[in-house]
């Protein structure tokens, strides 16, 4: 499988591979070879449907039956590749040539690529184009870059400050701990702690440890599983106990959450009640959930349990079955590549839930968790030994 975006006799295309053929799409302009201007591209697909963007121009094709997802395992290249004897003919319509010109601004999926060396796991031949020290996006939060002799300064716009404005102004003489970050408060002109786990008080210091965890609404608990590697993927098990008065929210997603393609086992509320979420590949997310299951946000403790046996998905209430429905009876993709990652209440801190999840839930989990068991394993995750920010203590 491969997506490649090249440029063939001054025309951008993209080519993609989703297994069983090569779809083509081409703009209908040419890029302007003189003056440096800068274009506008926009490419992906959607399942099998393709659609490529140059300058506001859109060119579509429709999809067709066939595969859906696109496979990969490999790094992302920009530019060029470390040897253009990888790239396959169809890929680039001919004989792969690298890329001579400027790039910027190159997001995947909403994710911005950080095109420089700290950003990069690699690279070669690659200069800036800028041509001053300014180069591109030193300056965050919409500041100005100015270039001085030796180096830059950046104008910073209200309220940001800082050498590449990089704080708010709220923040400047902030007093949280080390183990807070200062989360401005515009409308108060003034900020508040966010305490890392295990650290609480208005200023995150005091040490702290729990086996109930509290969740804000702005909380998130990101547990790596030490287990993945050894773990039978084609028969995954997640439970975990739950408290809340919110109707929605994220209690627990089981996947890396970078990618639209990637698997990923979630659980949550919506609407007050109990919703399941699989994707196993295909970038067809299955949501399982019913009228009749009655509703959980009613303070009282739930206990949630979540087995999935290849493509076969059994959901627990309370120790009552509520759910049992196979999502692909062709076994197309039969495994979880969660990728060791266990997400609880919510996501980093600037990622939304409703983005993130991509619409499946609309905000972080308020309320407590506990009793959180992955698989069949006899010890519990133990959530003081993870990441996360401001969660309390639920005990």
């Amino acid at each position: 499988d491969f997506l490649c975006i090249s440029l063939l006799r001054g025309f951008v295309q993209l080519r993609y591979n989703l297994g069983d053929r090569t779809i083509t799409l081409q703009s209908f302009q040419q890029v302007s070879m003189a003056g440096h201007r800068w274009h506008l591209l926009q490419a992906g697909r959607v399942g099998s449907e393709g659609y490529l963007e140059l300058d506001g121009i859109n060119v579509t094709q429709a999809a067709q039956p066939g595969m859906k997802a696109l496979d990969t395992q490999t790094e992302f290249f920009v530019g060029g590749v470390s040897s253009l004897q990888l790239v396959h003919p169809l890929a680039a319509g001919g004989d792969p040539k690298g890329f001579s010109g400027c790039v910027r601004e190159a997001a995947v999926n909403g994710r911005e690529l950080r095109l420089s060396a700290a950003g990069a796991s690699g690279g070669a031949n690659v200069g800036d184009c800028d041509g001053t020290a300014c180069g591109y996006s030193v300056c965050r939060n919409n500041g100005t870059c100015l270039p001085r002799p030796g180096g830059f300064s950046c104008a910073c716009p209200w309220p940001w400050v800082g050498a590449s404005c990089e704080e708010s102004v709220h923040c400047q003489h902030h007093e949280c701990g080390p183990q807070a970050l200062c989360l401005p408060q515009p409308a108060a002109a003034s900020y508040v702690c966010a305490c890392s786990l295990g650290w609480a008080g208005r200023f995150c210091q005091h040490r702290v440890t729990f086996f109930i965890a509290e969740f804000a609404g702005s909380s998130y608990i990101k547990y790596r599983d030490p287990l993945y590697p050894k773990r039978d993927l084609q028969q995954s098990r997640i439970s975990l106990n739950f408290s809340t008065s919110h109707p929605e929210g994220l209690l627990a997603w089981m996947g890396e959450g970078q990618d639209e393609d990637d698997d990923f086992l979630a659980v949550g509320l919506a609407g007050g009640r109990l919703k399941v979420v699989v994707n196993l590949g295909e970038r067809i997310s299955v949501p399982l959930s019913h009228g009749h299951l009655p509703p959980c946000c009613d303070r009282r403790w739930h206990l949630v349990t979540v087995l999935q046996n290849q493509t076969c998905i059994k959901v627990y209430l309370d120790e009552e079955l509520v759910v049992f429905e196979d999502i692909d009876p062709q076994r197309s993709y039969t495994a979880l590549n969660y990728g060791g990652i266990c997400y609880l209440g919510g996501f980093e801190l600037g990622r939304r839930v409703s983005l993130v999840t991509g619409g499946l839930f609309q905000q972080g989990f308020v309320g407590k968790l506990k009793d959180v068991v992955l698989f069949q394993d006899s010890r519990k995750v133990q959530l003081m030994e993870a990441e996360g920010f401001n969660v309390h203590s639920g005990n």
